[in-house]
């Protein structure tokens, strides 16, 4: 985080609020964006920088937020409203986290040079309103960053991080188009002109969507993916398609893509090069650790979110099934498929998740969501959201490796010293069905891929089937037979056995879903942690599979590093479950976790290009 990211948010942070809440520019609030870039040592310029002050010295500063702090809350008709009605520069009737929002941009950036390392969209957008910096050249410090370090062995390393399949040809377009909006209009929002990396699932008008597989090289869609259209109608500039585990099948992350028949490529670890990056959204996960895009998004179907998350300490989001629609994004198993976040802080995996929720025709189990989604998840992000919460956890989900063991026990003293309360939890009647069920990937594949297939594939790629992808010759090597081969021969009796209406798998997520609510209601609960993975490794199945067994919406988040088996350090998160699309308060609690701990570090060899 840059100082002046530090410095607007220590108010917030002191308040139990985030400057970085619902921020769309109205017209009475806010004027013109600031004119050309100016010195720092230059006057305030008038009338974006002064107008809003309240204090008396001609110029908007961390005094002017805490003149607006004992206003929070106020609303119209309510006790000192005369008093508080000038700080409500939305003219929604309330002063709130979204009005202070609106104050701190007014703040002069005067921190010298941009640092692209660690910045935040809060970062990122006051440089940009400054003059600082632009979307394009911010854009293309990212396009810099990946072609200097992405395919590469760094001095110290081992390996390349293989993270980016391919790069838009035009980003910087769509970055200047940012520039014009915030020219004409000021900042719309807070993905306004912010380069964002996509697992390569996600269908692009302007990026072919491989799968990471080299069979699929040619598939350029006609279309975005629905969450797609909703990052660029925020202002997103989708700068890269980033690697996956082919097909999103293993958590190796090995990809074929543009590559040699009978060759793959395996997506590291930043923080160490000799270790896998996890999957399948493992070059989601490398490549915004290693800080070569802004914000990422990734696919999580029984644990392709968190898993990258933990390996390169991020935050990633799995949202409830139903939040966020899946259309235009190739599928696993779609009982389970979901996408969702990939970023370096709390903050900025709130302001993605705003983009991209919303009902589609094209997904109808998101109709679910009717009247549960708030205006916008930055109003959850309070530091002081741990205080009278309780937590539970199941001993068996800790695990026994003793490293992963002492980072979770620090965890629970952390949450204990912000005011949580932490219990031992005995699982309930049901629980053991719920973590041994297994993942719909294997029978639910044929037949989902056979669909989207059919919809979006682009007529020019032969390889139109599971089993005519088995009998690629330009596929991850030893993968013909098993899985593609074995999946392919899944029946569409097996298949509705399995996920019909009236399936299996079908039964038991609904009935996992039901024991869980139930259990956490009962015990009084406002979420369940355990770590996402032990360093590099997995935990259990369990882990994993509670999330989308349950689909339930879960939250990770960095809590430190442990050890290897073999002594080396990686790091390791802490996952928070909740209710039906809870994903408001849980970034709540991982917002609070994460400023008393800031576990997260920056990987050394990716450091700023020299």
């Amino acid at each position: 985080m840059t100082p002046l990211a530090r410095r607007v948010l220590a108010v917030s942070v002191s308040l139990g609020v985030v400057v970085a809440g619902a921020v769309v520019a109205p017209a009475a609030a806010l004027a013109a964006p600031a004119p050309a870039p100016a010195p720092v040592e230059a006057p305030f310029q008038a009338p974006y920088y002064t107008e809003l002050d309240v204090t008396g010295d001609e110029q908007v500063t961390t005094a002017d937020l805490e003149a607006l702090a004992p206003h929070l809350g106020a609303t119209s008709g309510g006790a000192g409203w005369t008093d508080a009605a000038r700080f409500d520069l939305d003219d929604d009737g309330a002063v709130t986290a979204s009005d202070l929002a609106l104050l701190s941009e007014r703040i002069i950036y005067d921190d010298g040079p941009f640092e692209i390392v660690e910045a935040d969209a809060v970062a990122m957008q006051a440089a940009m309103n400054a003059g600082v910096i632009t979307s394009v050249s911010l854009t293309q410090q990212y396009l810099d960053r990946i072609a200097a370090y992405d395919k590469v062995v760094r001095p110290a390393g081992v390996r390349p991080l293989n993270s980016i399949i391919t790069t838009s040809e035009v980003a910087l377009k769509a970055a200047a188009a940012a520039d014009a909006i915030r020219a004409e209009k000021g900042m719309t929002g807070m993905l306004l002109g912010i380069p964002v990396a996509l697992k390569d699932n996600y269908n692009t008008v302007d990026m072919p969507t491989t799968a990471g597989c080299g069979c699929w090289n040619g598939n350029q869609t006609s279309t975005d993916a629905t969450m797609v259209k909703g990052l660029r109608a925020d202002g997103a500039v989708i700068v890269a398609k980033a690697s996956m585990d082919e097909f999103a099948i293993n958590l190796s992350s090995q990809w074929s893509a543009f590559q040699p028949n009978g060759t793959a490529l395996t997506v590291s670890s930043p923080y160490d090069t000799t270790q896998t990056s996890g999957g399948s959204s493992g070059g989601t996960g490398a490549a915004i650790a290693a800080n070569l895009a802004g914000i990422g998004f990734g696919t999580d179907t029984g644990g392709s979110i968190r898993i990258p998350s933990t390996y390169n300490q991020l935050v990633g989001v799995r949202p409830t099934v139903g939040l966020a629609s899946r259309d235009g994004i190739v599928p696993l198993a779609l009982s389970q498929d979901t996408g969702g976040p990939i970023a370096r802080s709390v903050q900025d995996a709130a302001i993605a998740l705003d983009a991209v929720v919303g009902e589609d025709a094209g997904d109808p189990v998101t109709a679910r969501q009717a009247g549960k989604v708030p205006e916008t998840y930055t109003s959850y992000l309070d530091s002081g959201s741990l205080k009278d919460k309780k937590f539970g956890y199941f001993p068996r989900l800790v695990g026994t490796n003793t490293s992963t063991v002492a980072a979770f026990e620090k965890a629970v003293d952390a949450l204990e010293a912000k005011g949580a309360t932490v219990v031992e939890l005995t699982p309930p009647t049901g629980f053991d069905a719920i973590v041994g069920e297994g993942s719909g990937s294997v029978p639910e594949f044929n037949h989902d891929l056979q669909n989207y297939i059919n919809a979006y594939l682009n007529p020019a790629v032969s390889a139109r089937s599971l089993l005519a992808i088995s009998q690629s010759p330009n596929i991850v090597p030893t993968r013909a037979s098993n899985p593609y081969g074995q999946r392919a021969a899944v029946t569409e009796s097996t298949y509705q056995a399995w996920a019909g209406p009236q399936g299996s798998h079908t039964l038991q997520l609904a009935k996992g879903k039901q024991i869980m609510t139930d259990f956490m209601n009962e015990q009084k609960l406002d979420a369940i942690i355990y770590p996402s993975a032990n360093a590099y490794t997995v935990v259990s199945t369990a882990n994993m599979r509670f999330s989308p067994n349950t689909g339930l919406p879960a939250v990770t988040v960095p809590m430190g590093q442990a050890l290897t088996s073999g002594g080396t350090a990686g790091g390791v998160n802490l996952e928070f479950l909740g209710r039906d699309f809870s994903e408001g308060p849980l970034l709540g609690f991982a917002y609070g976790f994460e400023q008393a701990t800031h576990a997260r570090t920056t990987p050394a060899l990716y450091g700023p290009l020299g």
